[in-house]
């Protein structure tokens, strides 16, 4: 009798084994599908943000090393190779007017767009977002070709585009976090969030091809490379494992008196109530976190816009050349990135993470500025700790804190937890290169002081949420991954 029922029950058993496989496999497959196409993603998004760091000294050069073509009517030998209205003596500021443009508008658009994200289709609002970034950053470059001087022109289009760039971190942040669990999401985060890191390299490098003989296309390009990201991601992002194609579903294993079968079984859909803004804001660790961002993200954007001119300035390269070399900091960021992320996934203290990096970045700005400026290593360095910890609470820590258990299950709060963390960084986003492009015409150790101040102050505001993490460590309160008992 025993062997019959034996014989009964292997072939079901044989079929349950090669069908959990296949959904294993299948959903390991999707999963590297949704990370590389997000990565691509944000790549153009940073890649397409970019060109106007690196254009800055080709719109106001020192001319009197430029060769003066024979036939040129000139009226000042001092500002004849300039690009207007940057050949003014406040070309600095004039440059802080664009980064900000396109800084504040994304700052303020960030709040909001989080909010949208929650209630519409994130594959159509990834895909618009995308393709009229690309427009706006082509109608940028266009200006060089059709030989606009007027500055309301740049800082109009660096508006729009600042708002449309909203689009996409918030609708990121929430594909990866609907597809990856938190056991391993600070690595695999860490990984992931290099994408910042290379499009700011594939940015430079396209736009300093173009910069020296035709600046409107290191525009146009990186414009038409995140319009057609656009496009793909219509076509082929998955949002979430509930819209796998359909036949790899999970599956139900049903048992009765009767024999073994299995019954396939649609995920049902998630019809939680989106999360009010104010609700995101009580969620444990949003604020501190937020806080911290602000200042560590001050510090990352004004390298962002600022460390190749200040590359040209004090080291005397030329467009290219500073370019090229600004991108060892963005190397050092991709280090800097996946290093957090191993290691809070190992102590499980995200905050104590980025409280030790942004503690050691205070004074290796310091050298850098002092003796480093054409330091391969030195820049290396900075790169990752200025963004090793940026990187870390824009993903797994807004990952973390959008499925916090407060929430009782509700996945409809990444998107705005996400939009609330990196829109309170981009204030200091804004602020940086806005204070940086007012500082610096008093010198660039007085930039570098502000940058060293910022580090510290980031430090301050994770203090509680640090001192949590080592109690817990010495056993006074549990100790849990990601952010259960903060």
């Amino acid at each position: 009798m025993t062997v019959n029922v034996t014989l009964v029950l292997l072939p079901f058993s044989a079929e349950i084994v090669t069908f959990v496989f296949n959904l294993i496999w299948s959903s390991c497959r999707y999963r590297g599908f949704i990370l590389v196409l997000t990565f691509l993603f944000y790549t153009a998004y940073h890649l397409s943000r970019k060109p106007i760091s690196i254009v800055k000294s080709e719109l106001h050069r020192n001319c009197s090393t430029a060769i003066r073509p024979a036939d040129l009517n000139i009226t000042n030998n001092a500002t004849w190779c300039d690009w207007q209205p940057f050949d003014q003596d406040n070309y600095q500021t004039l440059f802080g007017v664009l980064d900000n443009s396109f800084l504040v508008a994304y700052a303020i658009g960030m709040f909001f767009s989080g909010i949208f994200g929650e209630r519409v289709s994130l594959r159509y609002y990834l895909s618009f977002g995308m393709v009229m970034s690309g427009v706006f950053t082509c109608l940028f470059g266009l200006g060089f070709y059709l030989n606009i001087h007027t500055l309301w022109y740049y800082a109009s289009i660096q508006i729009l585009n600042g708002l449309m760039q909203t689009t996409g971190w918030p609708a990121v942040v929430a594909c990866v976090g609907n597809w990856f669990g938190k056991g391993k999401r600070g690595f695999i985060m860490g990984v992931w969030n290099s994408h910042t890191s290379v499009g700011n390299i594939l940015g430079s490098l396209i736009a300093g091809v173009f910069v020296s003989s035709s600046w409107g296309m290191s525009f146009i390009v990186p414009g038409l490379i995140i319009a057609s990201t656009g496009v793909l991601c219509f076509f082929f992002l998955i949002e979430s494992q509930s819209q796998e194609p359909h036949g790899h579903h999970p599956i139900r294993v049903n048992t009765h008196n009767s024999g073994i079968y299995t019954e396939s079984q649609e995920v049902e859909e998630d019809h939680s109530k989106a999360i009010s803004f104010l609700g995101a804001l009580r969620i444990p660790g949003v604020v501190e976190f937020s806080l911290c961002l602000l200042f560590a993200k001050l510090v990352s954007y004004t390298f962002l816009y600022w460390l190749p001119l200040y590359i040209s300035n004090i080291a005397h390269f030329d467009a290219k050349q500073a370019g090229d070399m600004s991108t060892l900091f963005d190397v050092g960021g991709i280090l800097g990135g996946i290093l957090a992320g191993l290691a809070s996934d190992y102590t499980g203290g995200r905050a104590t993470t980025c409280w030790v990096m942004l503690i050691l970045a205070a004074p290796m700005l310091f050298l850098y500025n002092y003796i480093g400026q054409s330091s391969l290593g030195m820049l290396l360095l900075c790169g990752g700790l200025v963004n090793g910890p940026y990187a870390l609470i824009t993903t797994a820590v807004s990952a973390d804190l959008g499925t916090h258990e407060c929430l009782r299950g509700n996945s409809r709060a990444l998107s705005t937890v996400t939009a609330i963390i990196d829109g309170t960084g981009s204030i200091g986003a804004a602020l940086g290169p806005l204070f940086a492009g007012l500082i610096s015409h008093s010198g660039w150790n007085n930039v570098f002081y502000m940058l060293i101040s910022a580090d510290v102050l980031a430090c301050l505001l994770l203090s509680r949420l640090v001192y949590k993490e080592i109690r817990g460590w010495c056993g006074h309160i549990p100790r849990a991954r990601g952010f259960k008992e903060i």
